[in-house]
């Protein structure tokens, strides 16, 4: 087959993970991404099930997640963590360095999409013009990998970004500090305040701790996070301010994280979505990762974008370069692992960040119980749903690859 030209948007889970595997499926793989550099910031995600899968495929690759395991041996009010939990940005960075000296694969950071003409014809290339740049374009395929909120999404289905985004009235926030708060520990603290505002520390190994937030909302109530959202718009400094209002007067070591948040250099927010869609392309556009099945709260994410990618190049591959078919067979392939990782765990926001004093009482107790009882694996099925499915759950084609 003809090597086929692939646009590639977003450079951090989905995005490497793709352009690997579509370069060993024959392509050639321009990733973009609009940060001037690899983001390596973040929270702690879980590789698991098919992701675990995946990683394995992949040569060298679990010894480079394994040597860079968050090392946190559980959670003071729970022990739901993950034998491959990895920062994110150190994820990302080990994706992208087992694809940048791929001679098929090139990254321009730095550059964003500014229009798309997409040829009618099924199966026909797209032309993209790009906002700083970067030479107009012709590709036989573009890979929306830009998270929940995906441009590119919006641009190439004509709708808005909110569009086909199912919220869940909450948010998370992430930094680092220079302060070492848990003194060490390999134990990460979490704390929950009324109001569904739930702190977390954990030893970072480059020194301090990392430190994640959550502000959690009923998800019956009316959309808790238009003030986050204007926050977020007005900038940094303005969402800083929103979440430090936010946590004041929670107690625990609130203040002290606020005070270091004001400062942190590494500081990232973002509204906890699930998107679904009818269909995960629309002529020779595909959606990958967030962009066209972010989960929501279930700790599938970066689980669902290794799988999505590696379908994704393996159905092109099979059907050799046939964008059309390969299509047809990524969304055959993936529509049921996505809607069952999709599921949210019954009562997790409950559990989480409970809104009451009731409900916090009730929560620790129920934890007390699960360590007492040692039912940590029932825990963690019923808690956690499909991200804590074994491997052998899902079935993945062996697909043979070109290059």
């Amino acid at each position: 087959m003809s090597q086929l030209r692939v646009l590639v948007v977003g450079a951090s889970i989905a995005g490497p993970m793709a352009a690997y595997w579509l370069a060993k499926a024959g392509a050639t793989v321009t990733v973009i991404e609009r940060f001037p550099k690899l983001r390596t910031n973040g929270q702690a995600i879980d590789i698991r099930t098919t992701g675990v899968t995946i990683m394995r495929k992949i040569p060298g690759m679990e010894a480079a997640v394994r040597a860079r395991t968050t090392q946190m041996e559980g959670i003071s009010f729970q022990s739901l963590v993950s034998e491959y939990e990895i920062f994110r940005g150190d994820l990302a960075k080990i994706l992208f360095d087992l694809s940048k000296d791929n001679e098929n694969v090139r990254y321009i950071f730095g550059e964003q999409i500014a229009s798309m003409q997409q040829d009618e014809r099924d199966g026909g290339s797209i032309k993209v013009e790009f906002m700083n740049g970067l030479t107009t374009s012709e590709y036989d395929l573009v890979v929306a990998c830009d998270g929940a909120t995906s441009r590119t999404r919006a641009m190439g289905l004509g709708c808005s970004v909110r569009d086909h985004i199912d919220p869940v009235n909450s948010w998370a926030a992430y930094f680092s500090i220079e302060q070492d708060l848990i003194k060490g520990s390999k134990l990460g603290h979490a704390y929950s305040a009324v109001g569904g505002r739930f702190l977390a520390f954990s030893n970072d190994p480059a020194g301090g701790n990392r430190v994640t937030l959550m502000g959690v909302h009923p998800r019956d109530k009316r959309d808790a996070t238009v003030g986050f959202r204007e926050a977020m718009q007005q900038g940094e400094e303005a969402l800083k301010r929103f979440i430090a209002q936010h946590y004041n007067g929670a107690g625990w070591r609130t203040e002290e994280a606020m005070e270091a948040m004001m400062g942190s250099k590494d500081f990232y927010a973002t509204e906890m979505v699930s998107v679904k869609l009818p269909m995960l392309h629309k002529g020779s556009l595909v959606l990958v990762g967030d962009a066209g099945y972010a989960p929501g709260p279930t700790g599938t994410g970066t689980t669902l974008a290794m799988t999505g990618a590696y379908v994704l190049a393996g159905e092109v591959c099979k059907n050799r370069g046939d964008v059309a078919a390969g299509l047809k067979g990524y969304e055959e392939r993936m529509r049921p692992i996505i809607e069952d990782m999709q599921k949210i765990p019954p009562l997790i926001f409950a559990f989480m960040a409970p809104q009451t004093a009731w409900g916090l009482w009730l929560r620790n107790n129920i934890f007390a119980f699960v360590a007492w009882t040692n039912i940590l694996e029932f825990a963690q099925r019923f808690f956690g749903g499909s991200s804590f499915a074994g491997t052998e759950k899902y079935s993945l084609p062996d697909y043979e690859w070109v290059a």
